[in-house]
Parts: structure tokens; sequence; C-alpha cells
């Protein structure tokens, strides 16, 4: 499985380059206008527009041999790892909070429910009326 995927890897950088060299010697729309007014040089290595076809289509084959790489390397990649049974928590290890250690500030809070002011529970029967 390795050897696949380095040969994959390799075919891959090899379109990849020949790709960037392919795009970089082709010329641009605005060439062909340059050097019908006389700015530009017309003379090229594959004559004045055969070349355009073959820098084209060979740039195009290129470009889905790339492709084509790319896929087989992310489905050889995603291949490899298993999918996890359960929760990403599942290994997570829960610690209990430190006791607060007591202080003079922790003697001012009321630990029982009779030393708290605390309001009557809303269920007993609301104080009562006096009319006069």
């Amino acid at each position: 499985m390795n050897l696949i995927t380095n040969i994959i890897l390799l075919v891959q950088i090899i379109s990849a380059l020949s790709m960037i060299g392919l795009i970089l010697i082709q010329h641009g729309k605005g060439a062909d206008m340059g050097a019908a007014f006389g700015s530009g040089s017309s003379g090229s290595l594959f004559g004045a527009s055969g070349g355009a076809n073959f820098l084209s289509r060979s740039t195009a084959v290129l470009a889905a041999v790339f492709f084509i790489a790319t896929l087989a390397l992310a489905y050889l990649g995603g291949a490899k790892r298993q999918a996890p049974s359960g929760s990403v928590l599942d290994g997570v290890q829960v610690q209990a909070p430190a006791s607060p250690k007591s202080s003079a500030a922790d003697a001012s809070i009321p630990t029982s429910k009779s030393d708290a002011s605390v309001p009557s529970d809303s269920k007993s029967s609301p104080p009562p009326v006096s009319t006069k």
C-alpha cells in the first residue's frame, strides 16, 4: 500500500511541475494582438499558431492526471484511518473538584437552612390579609 501511495505521489508531482512549465511557455491572449502591430516577436517554438493547440491540449491532459492522482491519494489516505467507535469524550478522565480550604471568608457563609435568611417556599400559603 505504501508503494502505491509513493508512485501516485510521484505522478502527481511530475504532472504538477510539467503543468507549471507548459503554462509558463504558453502565450497569453493579448500576445497575438501585440505581435500583429509589431510590438513583439511573433516567432515561437511550434510556429505561429500550431503550438497553441498542442500546448493547451497537453496542459489539459496533465491537469486531468493531476486531479486523478489527487483523488487517488485522498482515497488511499482516508482508507487508512478507522472511524472511531463511540464518542470523542469517551477517553476523557473527569477529575473531582478539590475541596475548598476553610478560611475566614468562608465563616460568614451560612451553612444550614436555619442560619440563612431564605424566604419561605412558594408552596406555602400567603400571609393573611387584614381588612379594617
